[in-house]
């Protein structure tokens, strides 16, 4: 029953985060800019698949909305204990759709 339930938020999640195509809107992009650096991001990314990092980005097109970014941008925010606001994981993945992923 908890698995059932646990599959049904998680589809409720992604559909909510397909019905918000502006879910970057009014994301500081220059604070999201300075967390990445700050926070090493780039560095950790390439000890985790080599090169400069950016291969660890759509892997195998396993994020494919802008609500699942957001998502991976929130579980490196808790595993790794960040700190960041939700405006900041928010402000962070703006960047990362901007560099990398282009959702519309």
């Amino acid at each position: 029953m908890r698995k059932a339930l646990c599959t049904l938020a998680w589809l409720g999640a992604i559909t909510l985060a397909q019905a918000q195509p502006g879910i970057f809107q009014g994301a500081d992009l220059a604070l999201g800019a300075r967390l990445i650096a700050e926070s090493k991001c780039a560095e950790c990314h390439a000890r985790k698949v080599g090169g400069d990092g950016s291969a660890i980005y759509r892997p195998l097109e396993r994020i494919n909305t802008p609500g699942f970014l957001r998502g991976m941008v929130e579980q490196c925010n808790t595993e790794l204990n960040l700190g960041f606001f939700p405006e900041e994981v928010n402000a962070v993945a703006a960047v990362l759709n901007r560099d990398h992923y282009k959702f519309k």
